[in-house]
C-alpha cells in the first residue's frame, strides 16, 4: 500500500442507518458528524471514522451478510470487560454471541448490533 494511503474508515452496511445511528450514538457516547437517511458517520477518538451505509443504496450492492468482520473495543482490564458486559446488557439492545470468557489473548465477550455485526470488547493480560 502506498505511504499516502491511510486506513481510517470502517463502513458497515446496515438495514436502517437511522436505527443504527441511534444504536451507535448510545454505544459510543458520540453524536455523528454526518447524518442522512442513507448514511451516517462517527469520528472516534482513535481517529477511525465509522460509517453506517444503507445496504439498500450502497454501490456496488453488498454481497455478504453481516457478521464476517468484528469491531473491537479494547478496555483497560478483565474487570472492565465484565463491567461493560453488564452495562451493555442492561442498557443496549444487543444479542449476545459470546458471554465473557478468558481466551488466549485475554478476557472478552461478543455482542451483535441490530444488523448482526459483531462487536467484541476485550482486554489483554495485565
Amino acid at each position: 500500500m502506498p505511504a499516502s494511503f491511510k486506513s481510517s474508515y470502517a463502513l458497515l452496511m446496515v438495514d436502517s442507518p437511522l436505527r443504527s445511528t441511534a444504536f451507535y450514538r448510545d454505544l459510543l457516547g458520540l453524536e455523528p458528524i454526518e447524518k442522512q437517511a442513507t448514511f451516517a458517520l462517527f469520528a472516534l477518538e482513535t481517529g477511525l471514522m465509522l460509517g453506517l451505509w444503507s445496504k439498500h443504496t450502497a454501490e456496488p450492492a453488498p454481497g455478504a451478510p453481516a457478521g464476517g468482520v468484528e469491531i473491537g473495543f479494547k478496555v483497560a482490564n478483565a474487570a472492565a470487560v465484565d463491567a461493560a458486559y453488564g452495562q451493555w446488557l442492561e442498557t443496549r439492545d444487543v444479542r449476545v454471541a459470546q458471554k465473557p470468557i478468558d481466551l488466549d489473548f485475554g478476557r472478552t465477550f461478543v455482542v451483535l448490533d441490530p444488523d448482526g455485526h459483531r462487536l467484541r470488547v476485550f482486554s489483554t493480560p495485565e
